[in-house]
């Protein structure tokens, strides 16, 4: 692969998938943790690849504008990779709604402007995506419809609505499998493809920090009931994203990829309850 790599949010997941992708390439970081941002691009610095950084707040278009304007400037962006997320455990609900959400839609709305002929994109969502109570046919279009910075406007993904931060989250991560379903069409009339993966309970700072929380028995029975019976890794991931952005996936485009060991399975087949029932 050619062309330049921009990946956002390096927590554990995206440092993985950016040392995955650049060999050969210039890599754009992005991350709205400038100490991070700067920590990991000094030790791939020191690694021989060739890195530059940006911050970033994907809750702001004009944040993400600049992101995708800056990445161009340094050759044809050909893949793009976005990781940026905070869960439950992290931050309070309106924080995972404008970052899970509606940053999702301004990366896809902003990248389809700058993207490469041939190039390609995932979002990273998640298996909690797919334990979320499925959107009404309305709700669906809504989501398809609605620009970015009124999402939160729509009453059944407002705050009030949903109550707390866990149903924030699988929400969210519902929705991003509906936006890159819609973004697909956006980036294929730039010759481009967009694709959505779903990882499952991963070894992450952020996975750590889910399971000591009370949701943490479940997500250690789906493990448990699982076909692998282990925690993910973040190379797990990777090798799912360099599958959607490599040349053997040149036909596939508007999907979610789930990637969980078989936890969704575990519960689909009734070996593991969902929590209060």
């Amino acid at each position: 692969m050619s062309g330049v790599l921009v990946v956002i949010g390096v927590g554990g997941m995206g440092e993985t998938i950016a040392r995955r992708l650049a060999p050969g390439r210039t890599t754009v970081l992005a991350d709205f943790n400038g100490d991070l941002l700067d920590a990991l691009a000094e030790r791939m610095r020191i690694d021989g690849f060739d890195v530059i950084t940006q911050r970033v707040d994907v809750s702001s278009r004009e944040s993400v504008r600049a992101l995708a304007e800056a990445a161009a400037e340094q050759g044809p962006v050909t893949t793009v990779v976005d990781t940026a997320g905070v869960s439950p455990a992290q931050a309070p609900i309106d924080t995972v709604l404008r970052v899970d959400l509606v940053g999702v839609a301004l990366v896809l709305d902003e990248f389809a402007k700058v993207v490469a002929p041939g190039a390609s994109g995932v979002v990273i969502s998640s298996s909690s995506s797919y334990l979320t109570t499925p959107f009404t046919a309305e709700q669906e279009v809504a989501i398809r419809q609605t620009a970015a910075e009124d999402l939160l406007a729509l009453d059944f993904l407002s705050p009030q609505t949903l109550g707390h931060a866990g149903l924030a989250y699988g929400v969210a991560k519902r929705a991003n499998r509906l936006q890159v379903q819609e973004a697909s069409a956006t980036w294929g009339a730039r010759g481009a493809r967009i694709n959505s993966v779903s990882p499952g309970v991963i070894s992450t700072g952020m996975g750590r920090q889910e399971l000591d929380t009370p949701s943490g028995a479940f997500m250690r029975a789906m493990v448990e009931n699982s076909g692998t019976g282990r925690i993910g890794t973040p190379s797990d991931i990777a090798d799912a994203v360099t599958f959607l952005v490599g040349p053997q996936a040149t036909y596939i485009t508007g999907i979610d990829l789930l990637v969980d060991g078989g936890n969704i399975a575990a519960v689909a087949t009734g070996r593991v309850a969902l929590p209060g029932r």
